[in-house]
């Protein structure tokens, strides 16, 4: 049986800034225009941190069974490693996904926004088919759209909007930096992993790019997220505090392109997540005080 700290691990933590970030900034957007809502704001929290683990778990199951977890570098592997059945770590997936739903329905009623109720019930099916099911898209390189679509666009959007009351333009444009940040998350990760899921035929974006190229395509997201946070001063010059996350983020910059491979690259992995939690935060609070 799987110790509670392995139980952590494999809920994989370095990952839940893809979930606290969209939050804050989409709560930044609604105290901008005078709209936050502490009570949504903490379900919409809920959701997404509920989503990111049931993802997690979920990927750990999958990739378990099919075998391709056997020689992996990087953070625990509950069913890969034998620390957990198959079947508790499907469990807690899916309590996982419905301590998410849960909530989200709650936040749906709050807000009257119906339309997080087909938002909530995709989000659900991506998390699920990313590495589950007789064709997982993850494998077929599609894993960075869904994590741009959901912990981008729909986190950040669907927050705001269940305070504000509708959807904004000032919303989807925050969005973006979050997204392409998580994005970066799980390239660095998958670039990690190439060796790895070459062998076990899993044909992930960096995997069908090539180290090279993957390596370049980290940087150019990493960057371009901030180059739309400086677009933003148009509505207010304290956007620039999200700027900040360019201190976290010179260190993966710097080992990716440095050539780093296998678990050289775990740092950087960290690295990411944490540019993405302190740019988040900084462009939430510059939302929220401009």
């Amino acid at each position: 049986m799987a110790s509670p700290a392995a139980w952590v691990g494999g809920a994989r933590p370095r990952t839940l800034p893809a979930a606290l970030a969209p939050v804050a900034v989409g709560s930044g957007v609604a105290a901008h225009l005078d709209s936050f809502g502490l009570g949504a704001a903490l379900l919409a929290l809920l959701v997404a941190v509920a989503f990111q683990v049931g993802v997690n778990y979920h990927n750990d199951y999958s990739d378990g069974v099919k075998g391709t977890d056997d020689r992996r570098v990087g953070p625990v592997r509950l069913v890969g490693q034998g620390l957990a059945t198959a079947r508790s770590v499907k469990s807690a997936a899916i309590g996982a996904f419905v301590v998410g739903a849960v909530a989200g329905l709650a936040l749906t009623v709050l807000s009257q926004q119906w339309w997080l109720v087909p938002a909530g019930i995709a989000s659900v099916l991506a998390g699920w088919f990313y590495t589950g099911g007789p064709r997982p898209y993850g494998y077929a390189g599609f894993g960075e759209l869904f994590v741009f679509v959901f912990f981008g666009l729909v986190a950040v959007v669907g927050t705001a909007a269940a305070q504000i009351g509708s959807i904004t333009w000032l919303a989807v444009v925050a969005s973006v930096p979050v997204g392409l940040w998580a994005c970066a998350i799980l390239i660095a990760n998958n670039l990690r992993d190439i060796p790895t899921d070459t062998e076990a035929g899993k044909n992930t974006l960096a995997v069908r790019l090539g180290d090279g190229r993957t390596r370049t395509l980290f940087v150019a997201v990493v960057i371009v997220g901030f180059l739309i946070v400086l677009t933003m001063v148009v509505v207010t010059p304290w956007v620039l505090l999200g700027l900040v996350g360019l201190i976290p983020a010179a260190r993966p910059l710097s080992t990716v392109r440095s050539g780093a491979t296998g678990v050289a690259l775990v740092p950087a992995l960290a690295g990411t997540g944490v540019t993405l939690l302190v740019g988040g935060l900084g462009l939430a609070l510059g939302l929220a005080v401009g």
